[in-house]
Order: structure tokens, then sequence, then C-alpha cells
């Protein structure tokens, strides 16, 4: 299993740099229901149906984990590490589902391997 970032699944879904590598494991994929939001917000700006994607997304394999009180406190922990990289609370819930679940994380952050954490941090691009 591997969390995915926003920024990796709005990659994918816009086939922007980077989307193939999401496309190879999105059978394995889960995505916390913060940063679910976030792609929400962004795919229904475009006009596209929230639904109709979450939908699509579902069928091939992606899973929309709610965000938890351990995710939550975790992701406020991580808020000192990531202050001066400029964390914002979608990021830091989606290195907190991966810290909690001892799982890798992929996405199109750069900055996030400086950051020092235990997780396995997959850059896409």
């Amino acid at each position: 299993m591997i969390a995915l970032d926003a920024s990796a699944l709005l990659a994918y879904l816009h086939q922007e740099p980077g989307w193939k590598k999401v496309q190879a494991v999105l059978a394995d994929t889960c995505i916390s229901a913060v940063n679910w939001s976030e792609v929400a917000q962004k795919i229904s700006q475009k006009g596209m149906d929230v639904g109709a994607v979450r939908g699509l997304l579902e069928e091939l394999g992606l899973s929309i984990e709610p965000f938890s009180i351990e995710q939550a406190e975790c992701a406020a922990l991580l808020w000192e590490k990531g202050r001066e990289y400029g964390l914002s609370l979608a990021d830091r819930a989606c290195l907190a589902l991966a810290v909690q679940r001892e799982i890798a994380v992929i996405t199109a952050d750069r900055v996030w391997p400086e950051l020092g954490l235990t997780v396995d941090i997959q850059l896409i691009r």
C-alpha cells in the first residue's frame, strides 16, 4: 500500500509529468480524506464531476481513508518539522497517514525527502 499526496493524484488526473508513476501503483494506493478534499476542490474548479471521478478512482483501486484522531495528532506534531518547508495541513495529513500505517508515500513535492522522516518518500518527478 502507498499513500498518495494530492499533488501526485492531481498529476495523474491531469496527465502531468510523473502521472505514469502514479498509474503504475494506483491499484494499491490510499489517500487521506483531507487530501481527497484538496483534489475534489481542484477538479471541481475545472468542471469535473467529483463523485464520478471518485467512483472511477475507487474502481481502479484507490482507497479514501478517514482522517483519524491519531493522524490528526501526528499531523500536528509534524507542524514544527515541516514549518520551514511550508507544509500545509493536507501535506501533513498525507505524511501522517503514511507514518501511522508505516507505508510509502508518493508525491510531487520535492522537499519532502529533506524532512528526515522514517517513511519511504517517492517522488513522481
